[in-house]
């Protein structure tokens, strides 16, 4: 089995296109896209947080792509925008002078937030949240930031009727997720045709960073009898990263 792990367009160390867009139904185009340049007709896609609701659509809109997929800590159903971005609204409305004009850019409020994302401080030390800030330092930085957590809108799935997905899903929260509610996860799979819940103990909402042995461990026996191309999406929080 090859897996591929891609950053969604403008995260991480992809590109920042001036005029790109970064909503949910872009970034499932570019997964897509990224699949024909590898020359992947179908694969199981595990979608992370963000990356989550993007499987999701494009599961709902070319399913010809898909041979499964894995829903990891994934918004509540119909609302790309969840609990979280609201969250990181509220802590860029507080720290916004002082993530512009400092050299750590966006960790003044990526650090809170990252730290409500796992169960344990261990998870999530100073070294890793400055990881996860580096490419949003400065003014520059905050404001690409900004835009990409602007980008994302419920309206993305206003055309998307999630039951009549049949892909084979499979949806992971973690068990202690603070903005992934249980009964969120549970509607979600009962609402998709094929899906089935998996909780990970003692994890919140980044489980590869609370336990990322247990996840990979699950991944592979869910994906292997499969026996397809694997695409992670993985977005960084801004919040937040397939």
């Amino acid at each position: 089995m090859t897996a591929w792990a891609l950053d969604l367009l403008g995260y991480g160390e992809s590109d920042r296109p001036v005029d790109g867009a970064f909503g949910v139904a872009a970034q499932g185009q570019c997964v897509e896209e990224a699949m024909t340049s590898l020359r992947i007709g179908r694969a199981t896609i595990v979608g992370v947080d963000l990356g989550a609701a993007v499987a999701l659509r494009l599961a709902a809109t070319r399913p010809d792509r898909m041979h499964g997929m894995v829903l990891i800590s994934p918004p509540a159903p119909g609302r790309a925008r969840g609990d979280d971005l609201a969250e990181f609204g509220r802590l860029a409305a507080v720290h916004l002078l002082e993530a512009s004009r400092g050299m750590l850019g966006a960790a003044a409020w990526l650090g809170p937030l990252l730290a409500r994302s796992v169960a344990t401080p261990e998870a999530m030390p100073p070294k890793l949240v400055a990881r996860y800030a580096a490419p949003f330092v400065g003014a520059d930085g905050v404001r690409h930031l900004q835009g990409l957590a602007n980008a994302v809108t419920d309206s993305d799935f206003d055309e998307v009727d999630i039951g009549r997905v049949a892909t084979p899903t499979l949806v992971v929260r973690g068990e202690h997720d603070a903005w992934c509610a249980a009964t969120d996860a549970t509607r979600l799979a009962s609402s998709l045709r094929a899906a089935e819940l998996r909780t990970v103990p003692m994890a919140g909402r980044l489980i590869p960073e609370d336990a990322p042995d247990a996840l990979a461990a699950l991944l592979a026996d869910w994906v292997a009898p499969a026996k397809s191309p694997l695409v992670k999406t993985l977005v960084t929080p801004p919040e937040r990263s397939t």
